[in-house]
């Protein structure tokens, strides 16, 4: 049994409960959000935050992102996308990459997918070493904790969907001529290679969950409950760290 296995995917919401709760959460954000950028209070900035999202394949990480950035004002949040490193990227360490999308004070980022690739589709798909891979955890958790420690807030999540509901969306996705350019030929392949991608989930979660850095794994089965779970999960990192809006 892994962390995967206690995961809950029953849970749902239906459409004015999300309407509800969304919204309410929504404007939370956007409160915490304009306090940390000095556009609420005294004018003093808080610390930086970034959000990380992981997750399989269709597991609604593009929709829960949209609702995330949706009530905020696109100055005042980045959001970056990170696919296949490029051959002057792969020239450098594998978190190279990774610096120059990372938010100041007062600022907010966003990252769909992230360094975390080294230890999932790298690893699976054999594009980087055992060595390599296996080094990359320690450097993860090093790297993490040293952002958390000049006082970044880092939030992760995985998004979790069964094999079955994954199905299910790329069957939809393939049949709608509006989002059958989500799916490739390689998310196909990568069903064939599924338990092998759960080893590794499970390894990373167990291996970079740190209370600098903790992973908080999202039942995602159902989108209306994985995208307001996402919001206020953020709202409470924030609060978390003490920080409050006026």
């Amino acid at each position: 049994m892994g962390r995967l296995d206690d995961v809950d995917l029953t849970l749902r919401l239906t459409r004015k409960q999300e309407e509800s709760q969304l919204g309410e959460q929504e404007d939370r954000l956007l409160r915490l959000r304009l306090a940390l950028g000095g556009q609420m209070g005294d004018g003093t900035i808080g610390p930086p935050l970034c959000v990380v999202f992981e997750g399989w394949d269709a597991s609604g990480k593009g929709g829960a992102i949209k609702r995330l950035v949706d009530h905020l004002d696109p100055r005042h949040v980045r959001v970056s996308q990170f696919a296949a490193p490029t051959y002057d990227e792969k020239r450098h360490h594998f978190l190279w990459r990774f610096w120059p999308k990372l938010p100041g004070w007062g600022g907010m980022a966003v990252f769909d997918r992230s360094w975390y690739g080294r230890v999932l589709v790298e690893r699976v798909e054999g594009f980087a070493t055992k060595e390599q891979w296996q080094r990359a955890y320690g450097e993860i958790a090093s790297f993490e904790a040293s952002l958390a420690a000049e006082g970044m807030i880092l939030v992760k999540f995985w998004m979790h969907v069964s094999p079955e509901e994954q199905l299910r969306r790329f069957d939809r996705r393939k049949d709608d001529p509006l989002k059958s350019w989500k799916l490739t030929d390689e998310d196909w392949r990568n069903r064939d290679k599924h338990q092998r991608y759960v080893e590794a989930v499970e390894e990373m979660l167990d291996r970079t969950d740190q209370p600098a850095a903790p992973w908080f794994v999202v039942p995602a089965e159902d989108k209306r409950y994985a995208r307001v779970a996402v919001v206020r999960h953020v709202c409470d990192a924030i609060e978390a760290t003490g920080f409050r809006a006026p």
